[in-house]
């Protein structure tokens, strides 16, 4: 689906499959005013407008942006988060792509497991996994927090460069995983980069 993508400068984790290192400091990119932001989103005409990061919630004006945005009545509304930070202020138009942070992300001790009492059946929770290690990590958290009773879908990931897709989908086949194998799309799309595709 073609999509505005809105990434907020700034986050406090290191994951060591950041792709997006150039927004970890909070000086990245360039100021906007809130109204004129919304209305480069409004002006693009996209069926779905992203919101991600960096760590979006650890910007204070994302919430603000987030209630603009919704205000469109126009786009779906998405926001990507690593969970690190509470979701209960999210408007509840908002999809929330919640990214649960595995064993080898170096960043697992950031969840916050009460968050998964605010998710909705229309919100995702995505992993991205290194490894055979974090698979398994991840099975067993599906059934720890019963996730799968969640209604929401449950998306899978390869980290870029460190895990097959295919060796992936086959683990995700042989264990009959209750999950949806999801890639970088951009990266096959555009593999020179990311870049302004007004």
């Amino acid at each position: 689906m073609p999509c505005t993508l809105v990434r907020l400068a700034g986050c406090p984790l290191r994951c060591r499959y950041c792709d997006a290192e150039h927004a970890l400091s909070p000086r990245a990119g360039k100021p906007w005013a809130l109204d004129a932001l919304v209305a480069e989103v409004q002006r693009r005409k996209r069926p779905l407008v992203l919101v991600t990061g960096g760590e979006p919630l650890a910007q204070r004006a994302c919430i603000p942006l987030l209630q603009a945005l919704v205000a469109l009545q126009g786009p779906i509304v998405q926001l990507e988060t690593s969970g690190a930070y509470p979701i209960a202020e999210v408007p509840e138009a908002v999809r929330i792509v919640l990214d649960i942070k595995t064993p080898d992300s170096g960043e697992a001790a950031r969840n916050r497991w009460e968050n998964l009492a605010h998710i909705k059946p229309k919100d995702e929770i995505k992993f991205v996994l290194c490894s055979r290690r974090d698979f398994d990590w991840m099975l067993a958290t599906i059934a720890k927090h019963r996730l799968d009773a969640l209604s929401a879908p449950i998306l899978v990931s390869p980290a870029w460069g460190e895990l097959s897709p295919g060796e992936l989908a086959e683990w995700v086949l042989r264990a009959r995983a209750p999950v949806r194998l999801q890639l970088q799309m951009h990266k096959i799309l555009w593999p020179e980069g990311e870049e302004d595709r007004a």
